[in-house]
């Protein structure tokens, strides 16, 4: 079985009378002997496939990465059923013993094949959605998986939820930690500007312009939670102004929604001394990069994109009004500013843009375990908004933001988000400065990080004040219990 990702360019010469209804980077699902039908009206299991791949957009999976992903976990089933002359929509029977099959050669065959708990789950959790959709569809009359209804209580409603019991259990999440505790990330940052622990010149680093350029972008992340797609393909134009003086509350930080993820608006935010830093970083070390460099975007990635009267909202691109909202990643590297340069954030010492941060992360990263921090992580981009993420529910929970909230006056430029500060909800905060659809969807993704810990600091210093009278007649409820 081959998978393809679907290009409508050049279809005039193609012998169809008009342009297929299929999206772009669609993925499509083609049987080795290319045929869709077994006979007329009598569509392939790859045919039924493909219609529920092309319905992804428009049931809420819009981004190309879960197109690409459900199609790979639909070619390796039906794959494997194929293999075993095994229809994936007849006897219900006879495709669960599959499916059983499937998790032996997965959870314990060849180690080629073989997958760890979260990959076997994320697949269940696909071919799921694939067979609900079969049956709504018409295609099947009996799904092959067992569900569980149990609750839970979201906003306060209880409400009933289903579990798939093909998927396996996993270990309590907080057990993993996957962000750096604010000592790690203040160390990270100083690492990334070849700086030792303590702030001084590591005299053993020698790329002090690179530095600049990337504890520049670590500490804009670390503040703004922003995904690896998103900083990347920043432009200097969409970085906020900084504020005439130093502010207390963060700066609102809107992003453009054609590099967000899903495409869906949102806006962060991001505190005055990294935004400080990074415009020290643009007027100086990026200029100094950028001057004397004309960039020109190799011709795989499209015509140039000349800019024109840029400013805050858009510039004129070869012409024509455009929104930096509505640019995507590509779009955004053919861009030409009037100077003849790459507009992006982030530029390598040739002028060129840079875009591999996952690999600065790393090696920074190993850096600080062989010489300071044996037990430091290797940090990818997306455990940097999960720091943020952390970081700001703390400061959320202890109330830091809404005492800087109350200092603010109701004529200030931040009165605005002052209220809403006060107003809402830390998790409905934090939601929204994630960007995720649901407050339950935060509440899962916090789950898995160290919540436990926030809240052991938060209760220890609560009863730090507490005097001696007090944590006796607290010991003294104790009294006369027997340790098992």
């Amino acid at each position: 079985m081959q998978k393809i990702s679907f290009s409508a360019s050049g279809w005039e010469t193609w012998d169809v009378a008009r342009q297929p209804l299929i999206r772009e980077q669609m993925p499509v699902l083609i049987d080795d002997d290319l045929l869709f039908e077994d006979a007329p009206g009598s569509p392939r299991p790859t045919t039924v496939a493909n219609r529920y791949l092309g319905d992804l957009p428009i049931n809420g999976a819009p981004a190309v990465r879960t197109w690409e992903n459900s199609a790979g976990c639909l070619s390796a089933w039906l794959s494997f059923l194929q293999e075993r002359g095994v229809h994936p929509f007849n006897d219900r029977r006879e495709l669960r013993a599959g499916l059983s099959m499937y998790a032996e050669y997965r959870l314990a065959g060849p180690l080629k094949v073989r997958w760890d708990h979260t990959t076997w789950n994320l697949h269940v959790g696909i071919l799921s959605a694939f067979y609900d959709w079969a049956k709504d569809e018409g295609v099947l009359s009996v799904v092959p998986f067992t569900y569980r209804v149990g609750h839970r209580m979201a906003h306060g409603v209880l409400e009933k939820v289903r579990k798939n019991m093909a998927k396996l259990g996993r270990p309590r999440p907080h057990t993993t930690i996957k962000h750096l505790e604010w000592d790690f990330a203040e160390l990270f940052v100083r690492a990334l500007a070849g700086l030792d622990p303590l702030g001084e010149p590591d005299l053993r680093y020698r790329r002090p312009r690179e530095g600049a350029r990337n504890s520049a972008m670590g500490g804009f992340v670390l503040s703004s939670g922003l995904r690896s797609k998103e900083f990347t393909h920043l432009t200097t134009y969409e970085i906020p102004p900084l504020p005439a003086r130093p502010t207390t509350l963060p700066v609102l930080f809107p992003l453009a929604y054609a590099i967000t993820k899903g495409e869906k608006d949102r806006t962060t935010w991001v505190h005055y001394e990294p935004l400080a830093t990074m415009h020290q970083y643009i007027d100086l070390d990026r200029a100094a990069s950028a001057e004397g460099f004309r960039w020109r975007p190799p011709s795989k990635l499209g015509e140039p994109l000349y800019v024109e009267e840029p400013d805050w909202e858009g510039a004129r691109l070869n012409g024509v009004r455009r929104s930096w909202r509505s640019l995507r990643p590509a779009e955004r590297l053919c861009l030409v500013t009037p100077e003849g340069q790459s507009p992006l954030v982030g530029l390598q010492s040739t002028g060129a843009p840079f875009v591999d941060w996952a690999t600065v992360f790393r090696r920074t990263s190993a850096r600080i375990r062989q010489r300071y921090e044996p037990r430091f992580p290797t940090v990818a981009p997306h455990r940097l908004r999960h720091s943020m993420a952390m970081r700001t529910l703390e400061q959320l929970i202890k109330g830091y933001y809404a005492r800087l909230a109350d200092l603010v006056e109701d004529t200030d430029p931040d009165a605005a988000l002052a209220l809403y500060l006060r107003k809402h909800e830390p998790m409905l905060i934090l939601r929204d400065l994630l960007g995720h659809w649901s407050v339950t969807s935060t509440e899962l993704y916090i789950a898995r990080l160290d919540i436990t810990r926030i809240y052991k600091d938060l209760y220890q210093s609560a009863l730090a004040p507490i005097d001696r009278a007090a944590a006796a007649e607290a010991e003294a409820e104790f009294d006369g219990e027997v340790n098992a």
